[in-house]
């Protein structure tokens, strides 16, 4: 079962994901995303139109476009940043693919910022990536607020709350690379 997240959070997410984006270009740090629809796509366009860099991980062959929406993202970033896929070419598009791409953005990113996740999002394969890779992990303030259990777990294991008051002394020590990350979608 598939289920959308509502879109009345949308818009403050997108806002929010533009404006870290613009923060990590200004330190010039490459901003590493899905391209998925949501936060992925907010941030990678983000990054581009602030003159940044960015990588898109594929949870498909670079051939395929997935979500097709992107198709043109897809292509830009593809002629002007880039496009990392781990699958062959004519490969079909398999649903087992999107936690092995999150498993490969938590291994290129020094850092992962989480803006959202559901109990059964994809986006917990990633943040769970980066914990056992030892990489940075931060989420947002609200998703700490609410009083998530796995946000809870993950700050026993190091995660950070990002908010508005530590964002410079974050972006101040952090690696080149980082992950922004969120599902539209919920795999149940």
């Amino acid at each position: 079962m598939i289920r959308r997240v509502p879109a009345s959070d949308r818009p403050e997410r997108a806002k929010r994901t533009r404006k870290l984006a613009g923060a990590l270009v200004q330190h010039e740090i490459t901003v590493v995303s899905g391209l998925a629809t949501g936060v992925d796509t907010a941030a990678q366009r983000a990054a581009i139109e602030y003159g940044g860099r960015t990588i898109a991980v594929l949870g498909t062959p670079l051939d395929r476009v997935y979500p097709t929406q992107n198709k043109d993202l897809h292509r830009l970033i593809g002629n002007t940043h880039w496009l990392l896929s781990q699958f062959r070419s004519g490969s079909p598009i398999r649903r087992s693919y999107f936690p092995a791409r999150n498993r490969t953005m938590a291994l290129i990113s020094d850092a992962t910022a989480i803006f959202h996740a559901s109990p059964n999002s994809g986006t917990r394969h990633l943040e769970w990536e980066a914990v056992r890779l030892g990489r940075g992990l931060m989420f947002l303030e609200s998703l700490d607020s609410i009083g998530l259990a796995w946000a809870r777990e993950r700050r026993y294991y190091g995660a950070e709350v990002l908010a508005d008051a530590n964002l410079d002394p974050w972006l101040a020590n952090l690696d080149p690379r980082v992950v922004l990350a969120d599902d539209e979608f919920d795999l149940d």
